[in-house]
């Protein structure tokens, strides 16, 4: 069980906190907003209503017990710098901060801020990603030119071996698994044969992978 602090309780942070409680996370969450506190707290283990610009606000929570603390505010970017840079000197093992550009970004990472996360860009971009291809049901970047996607089985696959098709040579593109409905088909060998529903779960670049499932139906 990991043990995480959320400092921000708008509808991101709620909707981050709630996530982790379902993995069996142990979350304490602040905010300066008792109605923002109330509404959720007994949910949590601890939940304190602070304003963590205060440097003994944040010193009375033991930061450095955690193992990651998450600023998620988005409304009120000073105060996201500010609290940032109070955490690391706290000695806070880990602080992960929400930013909406790449100049909130710079000024996140200079304070110490470990890991600089963009929700509203990441959803904005995979929306894109799939309204503008049909074959798309969701990705994730792994750098500037690779991604791992996850994209309905091309028509002309069906009742083909994985070894015919052959995706790695032609198209540079690595299967990784096949979901089926409600079950996930965890080794692939070259006599696997592609069924109509099948969901690819593939590894490659992103232009070329993108370009391919514009093209496939």
């Amino acid at each position: 069980m990991k043990s995480f602090l959320l400092i921000g309780m708008g509808k991101f942070g709620r909707t981050l906190g709630q996530k982790m409680l379902s993995m069996g996370d142990e979350v304490t969450i602040v905010d300066k907003s008792e109605d923002a506190i109330n509404a959720v707290a007994s949910k949590y283990t601890n939940a304190f209503i602070a304003n963590c610009m205060n440097l003994d606000s944040l010193r009375a929570m033991d930061v450095p017990s955690y193992d990651a603390c998450i600023v998620s505010i988005g409304e009120d970017f000073q105060a996201s710098l500010e609290i940032t840079s109070n955490l690391k000197d706290l000695r806070a093992k880990r602080v992960i901060s929400r930013a909406a550009t790449e100049i909130q970004s710079k000024f996140l990472m200079r304070v110490g801020a470990d890991e600089v996360i963009y929700p509203d860009r990441d959803i904005a971009e995979k929306l894109a990603v799939r309204l503008n291809s049909e074959n798309v049901i969701n990705y994730i970047d792994i750098d500037a030119e690779y991604s791992i996607f996850e994209i309905a089985c091309p028509v002309k696959w069906a009742g083909k071996r994985l070894a015919d098709v052959n995706p790695r040579k032609k198209l540079g593109m690595n299967i990784l698994t096949v979901k089926k409905a409600n079950t996930v088909v965890s080794t692939l060998d070259g006599d696997y044969v592609f069924e109509t529903g099948d969901q690819l779960v593939v590894f490659g670049n992103t232009e070329t992978i993108l370009s391919f499932t514009n093209k496939t139906k």
